[in-house]
């Protein structure tokens, strides 16, 4: 089990996947499985909700309905994160139905009502704050590297278009062209 947690070279779906199929039978695999996805789970709740003690009490009772069903995940089905934010997104609806945020897997588990303190919804906005930060970096160094360059010029070090195209012995039109086409992949990568 060991090997699993800290094995960093790994894919992370195959790591988390390895988690939960473990977690049928070893709740340390559970607890790892959860940190392994925390951060993700608030940003997400974060980003639906915009109110980090909302966030926190749906990722609650999203763990603890991924705890209940733990033994349904089926990786010929899907991947692990799928399955998780497929609970948390079911978690979500359910919740704006019924106008409030549902703890029947919570009470099931006899988990008690989550409270938290001014410290703990600062982390939680932080966290998820950190999630989309690693997000977006990861998503821009994922452009080609035309692209990169330009939206780094002109975004993240604010360089004037002709300054750019001088470095870069091309047109502003083109660096213009590289930044909206940099700008609009991350947007559509960013927005998933």
């Amino acid at each position: 089990m060991s090997n699993m947690i800290s094995s960093e070279r790994e894919e992370p779906d195959v790591v988390a996947e390895e988690l939960l199929g473990a977690a049928r039978t070893n709740p340390q695999a559970f607890a790892a499985f959860y940190r392994h996805f925390e951060r993700a789970l608030l940003g997400f709740f974060m980003r639906a909700t915009g109110r980090p003690e909302l966030a926190a009490d749906l990722a609650a009772e999203t763990f603890a309905r991924a705890l209940e069903s733990v033994a349904s995940f089926e990786r010929d089905r899907g991947r692990a994160d799928q399955w998780l934010f497929g609970i948390a997104r079911n978690v979500l609806a359910s919740s704006y139905r019924a106008s409030r945020v549902e703890a029947g897997a919570r009470r099931r588990l006899g988990l008690p009502r989550l409270v938290i303190d001014d410290h703990a919804v600062e982390t939680i906005a932080r966290l998820a704050h950190e999630h989309e930060h690693e997000h977006a970096t990861l998503a821009l160094a994922a452009l080609p590297e035309e692209q990169r360059s330009a939206i780094d010029a002109r975004v993240l070090q604010e360089r004037d278009y002709a300054d750019i195209a001088g470095e870069l012995s091309c047109s502003e039109a083109v660096v213009r062209q590289r930044v909206s086409r940099g700008l609009r992949t991350l947007r559509e990568r960013l927005v998933r």
